[in-house]
């Protein structure tokens, strides 16, 4: 099942990040197939080169090897475009002119049997009319998934067959720019990505990627969704939260060897202070007996 890493070059990447790119690895070199790597640079505000030399480093410095040259998706804007233009021309995009104040709002209020959070097709209601007068005047736009609430079953390799609502989610921005849930879709495809291994955090997001790879006519890959590494306050792992990248390690005296120690323990792949290897790890993996629950961080020891 050839696997990938997908990180976004947005700063460096934290001991969970680093986590779930050893499990991703993981269960592609257990199953005897290739390991990719795909750079996440769409977002042009938060996206920065020079984070990209940092996070191919700690990745090797861990041992985490990937076959080819990572590919960056913004070298993909014409696939993107490609699929884009087909879900438009099929009648499966609407314009939304809502502010992010505005989703949110609406997202936040009660709408029928839309889960929380949901987009409640405010713009869907649009007078197709008015939205064309909208666009003519320069209004600016994204292009909304018409999802009219699909139900979605998929099946997630840790949680089982899952059911849930597809949201009409942002396709492309309001700046241009193509959205994460596209762009992903067309790009496991085309690179041949066949099991997606990534946190827990983006479960929610699976329903309406299925649908999506069934409105293109792609095969859908196979999910599994691994356990998040959280704060001591239950909140996602970030700088507040002390020495939680290689960097800050190395600056309290520790070693990627340290950190891989850690992230076996967590993952219950060794023993208290043992240091492993990636061979130990690979010789050791099993996807059906990894831990559920998150992690809580309180540091890591020598």
């Amino acid at each position: 099942m050839i696997g990938r890493y997908a990180p976004s070059p947005t700063g460096e990447l934290h001991l969970g990040n680093l986590r779930t790119a050893l499990l991703a690895w993981l269960f592609a070199r257990s199953a005897g197939s290739r390991f990719l790597l795909r750079i996440e640079d769409l977002d042009p505000d938060r996206s920065r080169s020079r984070h990209i030399a940092t996070q191919l480093g700690d990745l090797h410095a861990i041992g985490i090897d990937w076959d080819g040259d990572p590919v960056r998706q913004t070298e993909r804007a014409g696939a993107h475009r490609a699929a884009l233009d087909r879900l438009r021309e099929e009648g499966l995009l609407y314009r939304c002119f809502c502010s992010r104040r505005e989703v949110r709002e609406a997202a936040s209020a009660r709408h029928g049997e839309l889960p929380e959070g949901h987009y409640p097709g405010t713009c869907l209601a649009l007078d197709p009319a008015e939205s064309d007068r909208r666009a003519a005047a320069g209004e600016e736009f994204a292009l909304r998934l018409r999802a009219v609430c699909a139900e979605v079953a998929f099946d997630d390799r840790l949680h089982g067959e899952r059911s849930a609502i597809a949201d009409d989610v942002v396709l492309r921005r309001r700046d241009g720019v193509v959205a994460y849930n596209l762009a992903v879709v067309v790009d496991d495809h085309d690179q041949g990505v066949e099991e997606v291994v990534r946190g827990d955090d983006l479960l929610p997001a699976t329903a309406a990627q299925a649908l999506l790879c069934d409105l293109l006519g792609i095969p859908r890959p196979s999910w599994a969704h691994v356990p998040l590494v959280l704060g001591p306050d239950g909140a996602r792992l970030a700088k507040r939260h002390g020495a939680i990248t290689l960097a800050d390690l190395a600056a309290e005296g520790l070693t990627p060897a340290h950190a891989l120690a850690w992230m076996a323990r967590t993952l219950e792949l060794a023993a208290p202070a043992e240091q492993v290897t990636l061979a130990d790890l690979l010789a050791r993996f099993d996807p059906d007996r990894l831990p559920r629950e998150p992690t809580r961080f309180a540091g890591v020891v020598s």
